[in-house]
């Protein structure tokens, strides 16, 4: 195993957890106000949750990806782990301004 698969694991894990907080928080501001862009906000962040359950599937469970990975070159697999790192940020971004 790489480092690399590790960081990758736990920012997707990390991404699933913020993105079920952020999806309770849009669906009860849904129910109560009805607006359009917090519906679009809850159809996001539900795409983002089946994007991030694939990755974890394929970090955690997937022999022949996870066998793909530990035999990649390193740019690949930061670059691979930068995907969901990046992917991180933003939603850390998104859950300041949507708690404060």
């Amino acid at each position: 195993m790489t480092i690399w698969l590790d960081v990758a694991r736990a920012a997707a894990g990390v991404n699933l957890l913020v993105l079920l907080a952020l999806g309770s928080v849009w669906l009860r501001n849904y129910r109560r106000h009805g607006a359009r862009h917090t519906l679009g906000l809850l159809v996001f962040a539900a795409f983002l949750l089946v994007e991030n359950a694939l990755w974890l599937y394929f970090y955690l469970l997937h022999p022949e990806f996870i066998g793909w990975f530990d035999h990649a070159a390193v740019d690949v697999q930061v670059g691979v782990t930068l995907l969901c790192g990046l992917e991180l940020v933003a939603l850390a971004f998104l859950a300041r301004i949507t708690w404060l």
